[in-house]
């Protein structure tokens, strides 16, 4: 592959504040195809891996982005120009969980397997634009249904649901907090 086009996905990815798909990215020359750019990406991913770089691309959702390495985020916390993302809480984390792996869930059910009212963290989970409102229930009062976003693939490093770990491989129990 031409160092060119190599350059050219480079400095896309390095450009977007969100991942992109290698369609999108292609769209950036003519001379670019979707299976060129997934191409130069691995060329980019192995140069960046010989060279030590403090980033890398990684794979997020249908696309790619260039982040940080984990490692030298430490780095980065001294900079309040830096964007961080805040932290979920351990509420958040396990009804994020319950949604991601029970979806489309009500706020019912969320609430009878936490055993603690949930609209709080659900309202905060919605504008971190992590969970969304799919449709709503067939039963009495036609209850809001829940259901996670791309965004929230894309945070996670999935690329679709089915990434998700096996419950049966998680060592989590969710306990009621009363």
């Amino acid at each position: 592959m031409a160092v060119k086009a190599t350059r050219i996905v480079e400095a896309v990815l390095f450009a977007s504040e969100t991942p992109l798909a290698p369609a999108e990215i292609a769209r950036a020359s003519s001379d670019l195809t979707p299976a060129q750019v997934e191409e130069a990406i691995g060329e980019l991913c192995r140069e960046y891996e010989r060279e030590e770089r403090a980033f890398q691309i990684y794979p997020l959702g249908d696309g790619y982005q260039i982040l940080t390495r984990p490692e030298y985020a430490t780095y980065l916390e001294r900079f309040d120009s830096i964007t961080r993302t805040q932290r979920l809480s351990r509420a958040a984390v396990e009804t994020l969980a319950i949604v991601a792996y029970r979806q489309p869930v009500s706020r019912l059910e969320i609430e009878e397997l936490r055993g603690v009212n949930v609209a709080g963290v659900l309202r905060n989970l919605q504008e971190r634009g992590l969970i969304e409102v799919v449709e709503r229930a067939e039963g009495l009062g036609r209850p809001l249904l829940y259901g996670t976003t791309r965004r929230f693939l894309d945070h996670f490093g999935l690329r679709s649901l089915e990434d998700l770990p096996r419950p049966e491989d998680l060592q989590i129990t969710l306990r009621a907090e009363r």
